[in-house]
């Protein structure tokens, strides 16, 4: 079972199928009932697990060589490397797609690939090993998981929903950059030329804050459309919470620190979401 929660990256997947979940939640209007809204966001979480399972698939050879990631099921052997996950992966990717066609509507479906096909194989086979802009582009998956939940309610996307998909796509490099300063050595063995290895840590820290600043900004905008004082708080709260972690890794760039803004990246976000879903519900 580890293996498998492992192979499919589930805590990441569960943390897109949320952002799906407030895509749908604040769109408003008429949308799907309960049983269609749960097919669709586990269609999110399932299409997000399939390309994590690809990714790892993909770079079973980057795995081997970084320490945060050796212990992956196809490198230990634990799961064995071999085509049955290629039709595996197809299969659920396809499934998801259908499934959120029926359960919403075929734009949400084609959200529910594109997020797949983003991370999977725009990000992962294309971008990843060429170039640090990897995780900048990259960051469009989770932006296609909101699209995905404000599909369901109707084919243009409300400014809350478009917001909400903007914080996703600028959350992500500065999560992801954070990550890669605390484990930089693993990424330049393997060739990976994230941020941290191409502009070293401190000018990378520097990126980070600035990448974090406009995001915290974006994340307010919401409350300017249609959202509460209740969204708003959480916002700035996790807000604030992130930015003086990130001035803290800018003050003294390092792994201790790196981790530090990392983690408060994961609370931001989680604000983000739980608090725009939570201002709807009680609104």
């Amino acid at each position: 079972m580890k293996a498998f929660v492992n192979l499919f990256k589930v805590r990441i997947g569960a943390a897109i199928a949320v952002a799906a979940a407030a895509g749908l939640a604040v769109e408003g209007g008429s949308g799907p009932g309960f049983v269609q809204s749960i097919v669709l966001i586990l269609s999110v979480l399932i299409a997000s697990a399939a390309a994590g399972a690809f990714n790892q698939y993909v770079e079973r050879d980057l795995d081997e060589r970084m320490a945060r990631t050796r212990n992956r099921p196809f490198v230990t052997g634990a799961l064995k490397h071999g085509p049955f996950w290629l039709w595996l992966i197809g299969f659920m990717t396809a499934g998801a797609v259908l499934a959120a066609s029926l359960a919403a509507n075929f734009l949400a479906g084609i959200y529910v690939f594109l997020g797949a096909f983003t991370y999977g194989v725009v990000y992962t086979m294309w971008l990843k090993r060429r170039t640090w802009w990897n995780i900048v582009v990259g960051g469009l998956a989770g932006s296609f998981a909101v699209l995905a939940g404000a599909a369901a309610v109707a084919p243009a996307p409300g400014p809350e929903a478009l917001a909400l998909a903007v914080v996703l796509f600028l959350w992500t490099p500065p999560h992801f950059w954070s990550l890669a300063i605390a484990c930089r050595d693993d990424y330049a063995a393997a060739g990976v030329p994230m941020l941290p290895v191409v502009v070293g840590d401190a000018r990378a820290a520097r990126a980070i804050f600035a990448s974090a600043a406009l995001l915290v900004a974006a994340s307010l905008a919401p409350f300017f459309f249609n959202l509460g004082i209740l969204y708003f708080a959480a916002a700035l709260a996790g807000g604030l919470f992130f930015l003086l972690r990130c001035r803290a890794l800018v003050l003294r760039p390092g792994r201790e620190t790196a981790r530090a803004a990392f983690l408060a990246s994961l609370v931001q976000l989680c604000a983000v979401l739980l608090g725009a879903m939570a201002d709807v519900a009680l609104s």
